[in-house]
């Protein structure tokens, strides 16, 4: 696969101030998919020089250029270098440049993906162009701040649908040779990185709403599955609530959504033409309602970027954030309005929020707004802080100035920028001019600087059970020292016949390292006191000691649903911190969690406890593991037939399975007997069921090949590769390891080989890849694209080797002298590994 240009933003604001491009007019020729690994590309991009006479360049990452001009001349392509891209000299006033090259289509996610569905050895295309991999399928100069218009005409086998950003105005047969060729309308302007197109025999369905033709893809196998009455219904309740309210209608006849196969991210705001990762939403087993919205949550992400991203568009990558903190924050804004999921905030806080806390408590956190000097260098900040940090610091944003002002500024943002691109401050103008507030120190105290506060309570009570006094402390870590403004309101609980109710609630605003509450002063001490109550400032919790009694042992008897995910955020992070042993946090999910009815908080909240044994004492997890397993049979048993809380526990219970009793229970569930009434044990449950079987030596590995008989699917494929990762052999281990590593890998093996391979119970075989895996942090981060190798850093990390031995490997290797983006997986691997290691520590003192 040719290696793509690496933009520096230098070289971005040169080409911007040099070069205005007009069009472009793609031919693909898709024809020779089955004869080989490649595919025919022609370009031709019309656009101006303010500087006659000036040289530049244009990306194009091909397998060769057979041929280019410019202006009718021929171009030396001699000296082609994908990694440079094709220099271009002598530019006049006017330019049409043409090129003609042999693309290589992907199987690692990125450019033009191409996959074999193995049911009907149909071939599936779609592509996958952000940051800057549209230049691995057609010349262009891959920047955000040079849009222009696309025409694109693609060559195709004559069954096969195609998809692009705009409708198709033509399709033409060719009869003798069993080919289409699809002509689309010209765009609008536009980004590169957000032009698509998806080409196979998709099955689609369509449904016109509000004037927009609104489609739905899969690949044919998959049609049964498709669910177009759940999601045309989220999708038309985005239209409306975003029409409604951002003054602007989205610009284009038509809106798809494609379900595309072995995906690398949750979908992909390409301009009308959105793909969505199969695997994780179009769903062929059963769900509860935690999957269900996220996939709202997804639909609604990707459309609000119709508007943050699409239409209005950051200049450079440093803004990456106003495409995705806004997106974020839209989406749970309109599914809280617009749809059935109106606790979105508390999914927001479980789900989401707690990400960009765990991310902003790296050695690698960076602030919201972060400086990108140049495209690989921002592949690695798609993370929790770009996305949920940004979010959150917007809703507080919202709340300060008010939701109407707010809609007021991004109305005229939209208005004023659409169709061109835009930077931070001319968002915050807007919404400076529309509130009437100065925003310029909020920004910078919350977008601009790093880290995350502690928020403390310090309280005195008097003998008759009083406080005599209540501060707020706010701790920061020495590495990122503000100490910012935050409004929180407290919340004063207590227990009252086995409810805990709101007796008070006050708001205050907690500035510097300590804030006195005087209003609590001789008031009643409660059974639960809650800083930062509903949730309105982004910053860590701390419980004083009877707050936190009271919540291991009640949290489930909190009324509102949002407190109760503060009390597992909190919970969380204490125990991440070492200030809450591990089997205390699982204490909490055997009493509290079980009885908890919000779906969100408990989905969530299980693999926390999960999570939670890799901190407990060794010599005492499989103790607590069992604990939980009974708690999780237990609330499974209690659960009504077939609703979402039996189907969750039912999970949770085979996750924790290690007895011989309960793997024999598991293991007759295969067999269809003894399953409890209502549970359905299908395709996705069957392998969850076996992988645990396998994991644990309860079957062998010939298991995986008769399941895979039975499910012969691209998903039975890809959960077949996370079972046979976890088999508990040196010999498993190394060929899990072998197609980790080889650099040919499809982009779905690598990623499923490396969720399996590191189990907690596998430590001692696990051992031996240390240092291979540091090896392989460099080499494949010069064989693979970007994306992939940032993929590889964070998911191969050997996150079961919890000990002092393996932290000075790590530490000896992050001494050497490397690029910051090729460490980054691994100081953050290390970073979890210490924090583990602590938590272990404290667990065993407890």
């Amino acid at each position: 696969m040719p290696s793509t240009h690496i933009l520096t933003r230098d070289e971005a604001e040169r080409r911007a101030e040099l070069l205005t491009v007009d069009s472009y007019t793609v031919e693909l020729d898709l024809t020779g998919h089955e004869r080989g690994d490649t595919f025919g590309s022609r370009t031709a991009v019309v656009f101006d020089c303010a500087e006659p006479g000036a040289e530049t360049f244009i990306e194009i990452a091909a397998e060769r250029i057979e041929d280019a001009f410019l202006n009718g001349e021929p171009v030396d392509v001699s000296g082609y270098d994908p990694k440079a891209g094709l220099r271009i000299t002598n530019l006049a006033a006017r330019n049409e440049l043409v090129v003609n090259a042999v693309c290589t289509y992907s199987t690692d996610g990125q450019g033009l993906h191409r996959m074999v569905d193995p049911v009907d050895k149909e071939t599936y295309l779609y592509s996958q162009f952000e940051v800057a991999d549209a230049q691995r399928v057609y010349a262009c100069f891959d920047q955000p701040d040079l849009k222009a218009s696309f025409t694109f005409q693609v060559r195709t086998p004559e069954h096969w649908t195609v998809i692009s950003n705009m409708p198709a105005a033509s399709e033409t047969v060719v009869e003798a040779l069993q080919t289409k060729v699809t002509l689309f309308e010209t765009s609008v302007r536009m980004s590169p990185y957000i032009t698509a197109i998806c080409a196979g025999p998709y099955y689609g369905v369509h449904e016109v709403h509000d004037g927009i033709d609104m489609g739905l893809y899969c690949r044919q196998s998959m049609k049964d599955y498709l669910d177009p009455e759940g999601v045309f219904e989220v999708t038309r309740q985005g239209f409306d609530h975003f029409h409604e309210h951002f003054g602007v209608r989205y610009p284009l006849p038509k809106y798809d959504q494609v379900f595309a196969p072995e995906y690398n991210f949750g979908a992909m705001e390409n301009f009308g033409c959105i793909t969505i990762a199969e695997a994780s939403f179009l769903f062929r087993s059963q769900v509860t309602d935690f999957e269900l919205e996220q996939r709202a949550n997804v639909i609604l992400h990707e459309m609000a970027h119709m508007w943050f991203g699409d239409l209005v568009t950051m200049r450079w990558w440093d803004d990456l954030w106003l495409n995705e903190s806004f997106a974020e924050w839209a989406s749970h804004w309109a599914n809280v309005e617009a749809t059935r999921f109106s606790g979105a905030w508390t999914t927001f806080l479980s789900a989401r929020k707690n990400w960009g806390y765990g991310a902003d408590q790296q050695p690698t956190t960076h602030p919201v707004y972060t400086d990108a000097g140049d495209t690989e260098e921002i592949q690695a900040n798609f993370d929790g802080i770009t996305y949920s940090k940004g979010a959150s610091i917007l809703k507080q944003l919202v709340a300060y100035v008010g939701i109407e002002p707010f809609l007021a500024g991004l109305r005229a943002y939209f208005q004023q920028h659409q169709f061109g691109n835009a930077v931070f401050s001319d968002l915050l103008g807007e919404l400076e001019t529309a509130s009437g507030k100065p925003l310029k120190d909020f920004a910078d105290t919350w977008l601009r600087t790093a880290g995350v506060s502690t928020l403390r309570p310090e309280v005195a009570v008097d003998g008759d059970g009083n406080y005599t006094s209540v501060t707020v402390l706010q701790e920061v870590p020495a590495e990122h020292p503000t100490h910012r403004t935050h409004r929180i309101a407290i919340g004063l609980y207590d227990l009252e016949d086995g409810v805990l109710k709101r007796r008070d609630r006050i708001e205050v605003d907690v500035t510097g390292e300590a804030t006195a509450v005087p209003e609590l002063a001789g008031v009643r001490q409660p059974d639960l006191l809650l800083l930062n109550d509903d949730d309105l400032t982004y910053a860590k919790l701390r419980l004083d000691e009877r707050s936190l009694a009271t919540a291991v042992a009640h949290t489930s008897a909190l009324e509102d649903s949002l407190a109760r995910a503060l009390i597992w955020a909190a919970a969380w992070d204490m125990l991440r911190d070492a200030e809450l042993p591990a089997s205390q946090f699982v204490e909490l999910g055997c009493t509290s969690l079980t009885a908890e009815d919000d779906i969100n908080i408990v989905t969530v909240a299980q693999r926390q406890v999960a999570g939670a044994l890799a901190y407990a004492d060794p010599s005492h997890r499989a103790e607590l593991r069992e604990r939980w397993a009974r708690a999780a049979e237990a609330a499974m048993g209690a659960a009504a037939p077939g609703s979402d809380p039996q189907r969750s526990w039912a999970k949770a219970y085979a996750s924790a399975s290690r007895s011989e009793a309960d793997l024999a229970r598991l293991a007759g569930w295969l067999e269809g007997a003894g399953v409890p009434e209502g549970l359905a044990v299908d395709a996705d449950l069957r392998w969850a069921l076996l992988t645990v079987l396998v994991a644990t030596g309860a079957v062998a590995e010939e298991a995986i090949d008769a399941e895979l008989n039975r499910d012969s699917t691209a998903d039975g494929k890809r959960l077949s590769f996370i079972a046979r990762a976890v088999v508990p052999t040196a010999e498993a281990k190394q060929r899990t390891w072998e197609r980790i590593v080889d650099p040919a890998s499809e982009n779905y093996v690598r990623r499923s080989s490396m969720l399996g391979f590191a189990p907690l119970d596998q430590a001692d075989l696990v051992r031996p890849y240390l240092r291979p895996y540091l090896d392989a942090v460099p080499e494949l981060w010069e064989k693979l694209g970007a994306q992939q190798a940032v993929e590889f850093s964070k998911l191969a990390f050997p996150s079961n080797l919890i000990d002092a031995e393996s932290l000075a490997v790590l530490d000896a290797w992050l001494a050497e002298d490397r690029p910051a983006p090729v460490k980054r997986g691994v100081a953050e691997g290390r970073a979890d590994t210490a924090r583990a290691l602590r938590g272990q520590e404290l667990d065993a003192r407890a």
